[in-house]
């Protein structure tokens, strides 16, 4: 089924357009960078799944999303430092013949996220 994600920016009530992120493979002596994206006008990937059943595999995954710059290109204005720079998502892929969502809801203060379907 495969890896796929969504991000809503919670300040505006919107989808995160424009948002950059990156996904990582990681593993006891570091990460692997698999690709750099930038989220569509909903919020997604452009390519739509981020990794397909084929290339998913067994084990440890690191999803980080540019937050602080999505809000600045917004014309929010950020304290500085800022609270949130970046937002990491750490997962797990136990069975990767199943689908695995990781959506994103972030405003500049706070982020939640979760195993969607």
């Amino acid at each position: 089924m495969g890896l796929s994600t969504h991000v809503l920016d919670t300040m505006h009530g919107t989808p995160a357009a424009g948002m950059q992120g990156a996904l990582y493979r990681t593993q006891a002596r570091g990460q692997t960078l698999l690709q750099r994206f930038v989220l569509n006008q909903d919020g997604r990937p452009a390519q739509g799944l981020l990794l397909d059943e084929a290339g998913l595999k067994p084990g440890r995954y690191r999803l980080v999303f540019e937050v602080a710059g999505y809000f600045r290109a917004r014309a929010v204005t950020l304290p500085e430092p800022n609270f949130l720079d970046q937002v990491s998502l750490d997962f797990g892929v136990a069975q990767p013949a199943q689908h695995y969502h990781v959506p994103l809801l972030v405003s500049p203060w706070s982020y939640s996220t979760y195993r969607g379907s």
